[in-house]
């Protein structure tokens, strides 16, 4: 048994050394590729120029940087509450039976490639738009982009995407919520919905938080659906109609016909979504465990 269970650490610990030096590997190759160019052309330059147009040796990505986070802000907005409601509704207020059933479906969303996702937001959730919101927005703005390719359109689709990791991991934090704190606050003479906002929400708000973390990840990330979706148009958007392009669609869509330069500019680009990647999760990491601390 001991000769076992020596064999597994060692494969664990093989992996976690492997994994590890993958992640430095693409952390050294993007910055080689990446770096000579973002410092030649000005670090300032680059990530607040509102110019991107590199045939023309313009390389801002401020509107790229605009775009990924108007899409990504837009996502949380409408995924987080919808995922968190979601989740209480399984965990506190369906069956036990049926929450199995409907839980099962909404993990199988994670499932669903992301170029399906796209289609769909293309063929229903493009045409909706033109339709339904563009003659309301009009009254408004004359003059609105009429094509529905959007910041709307993506933050939507990445809502959906986004959902099974929210309701999934926050259903299962606020299962974990000891029962001793539920039938305490009910026995103070609370109701049962003033014991999950102010009771099993606040005790669960860690493992809510890091869901909410991963699925920010997933959605800064994300490049074929908004690919197909959002218009790809380098420019900072005014409203939530216009269309847009982002850091990883930008690197997808144009990386096929580079040039040279252009290929090490688009390296530079993921540098860029390195670090803020890397910020975010950062910042993500310190506040859940201050959040933990002061639960």
């Amino acid at each position: 048994m001991k000769t076992y269970e020596k064999a597994i650490e060692k494969v664990i610990l093989l992996s976690a050394i492997m994994a590890t030096i993958s992640v430095g590997l693409i952390t050294f190759f993007i910055f080689r590729s990446g770096l000579p160019v973002l410092l030649e052309y000005g670090i300032i330059d680059f990530i607040f120029g509102t110019t991107w147009s590199p045939t023309n040796g313009d390389y801002g990505i401020l509107p790229l940087i605009a775009g990924t986070l108007s899409i990504t802000i837009g996502s949380l907005i409408i995924g987080v509450p919808t995922g968190i409601a979601c989740a209480v509704f399984l965990a506190e207020i369906l069956q036990k039976k049926w929450a199995k059933a409907f839980k099962f479906s909404i993990e199988l969303l994670a499932g669903i490639p992301s170029v399906v996702y796209g289609f769909f937001g293309l063929v229903v959730l493009i045409p909706a738009i033109r339709e339904y919101i563009l003659p309301i927005y009009q009254f408004f703005d004359p003059e609105v982009s009429q094509t529905g390719f959007s910041v709307l359109a993506g933050a939507v689709i990445l809502a959906i995407m986004i959902l099974p990791t929210i309701v999934s991991m926050s259903e299962n934090s606020i299962a974990a919520v000891p029962v001793e704190f539920k039938e305490a606050s009910l026995a103070l003479g609370a109701n049962k919905m003033e014991t999950i906002v102010r009771v099993l929400i606040p005790a669960a708000k860690s493992g809510i938080l890091s869901s909410i973390i991963l699925g920010m990840g997933r959605a800064i990330g994300e490049t074929m659906a908004v690919l197909l979706i959002t218009g790809n148009m380098a420019k900072i958007p005014g409203t939530i109609l216009d269309p847009v392009a982002t850091l990883t669609g930008t690197i997808a869509m144009e990386m096929g016909y580079a040039s040279p330069t252009h290929q090490q500019v688009l390296f530079a680009v993921g540098i860029v979504l390195f670090v803020v990647i890397m910020i975010l999760n950062i910042i993500a990491q310190l506040s859940v465990r201050k959040i933990g601390g002061n639960a």
